[in-house]
């Protein structure tokens, strides 16, 4: 399958542990789509050793999954180096970030890819080129475009393999 350049995939953390549990990292290539990972939230799913944590660092570096470097990221890390910083909610503002940048590239879709039920309801802003979509909403795509069985597998793996995957259907049915 050729690899559409012109759409991002941007995905939070919870959608990476939710398809980690589930031992499906693979299907965020299925789209076409570019993927690549934020710096911040690389951190946040890595940072600290979890059931999930060493999966996603090993898909990542095995499928060279680029990272863009945000200032977000940076300055967490010159802060955290003197003393402990903020952790809440950089991982999304370090998306936004990256978003904003292909805001600014016209030619560039991005899709942040979210999990968190703030995110749905938050004023989250997205230039007009970009779109945020849920994980449940991403594996139904997969499924109606015919690159996965079924969506609901996916999730019942993850859910079995001890994730508490989101309720939230956004968009809203």
């Amino acid at each position: 399958m050729a690899v559409n350049r012109t759409v991002t995939l941007l995905p939070d953390a919870g959608p990476l542990i939710t398809l980690a549990y589930a031992d499906a990292l693979g299907l965020l290539l299925k789209s076409g789509w570019s993927v690549a990972l934020v710096d911040m939230v690389l951190h946040e799913v890595t940072r600290n050793k979890t059931p999930t944590s060493a999966r996603i660092a090993t898909w990542a570096s095995d499928n060279k999954i680029p990272v863009l470097e945000t200032r977000t990221y940076h300055r967490y890390r010159q802060v955290d180096a003197a003393a402990p910083a903020r952790k809440a909610n950089l991982g999304e503002l370090a998306i936004q970030e990256a978003m904003t940048g292909f805001g600014l590239a016209a030619e560039q879709t991005g899709v942040f890819l979210f999990e968190d039920h703030k995110i749905a309801r938050a004023s989250f802003l997205l230039p007009e080129n970009c779109r945020k979509v849920s994980t449940r909403a991403f594996l139904l795509f997969l499924e109606q475009q015919g690159l996965i069985e079924s969506a609901a597998d996916v999730e019942r793996r993850a859910i079995l393999a001890g994730r508490q995957f989101s309720q939230i259907r956004f968009p809203p049915e």
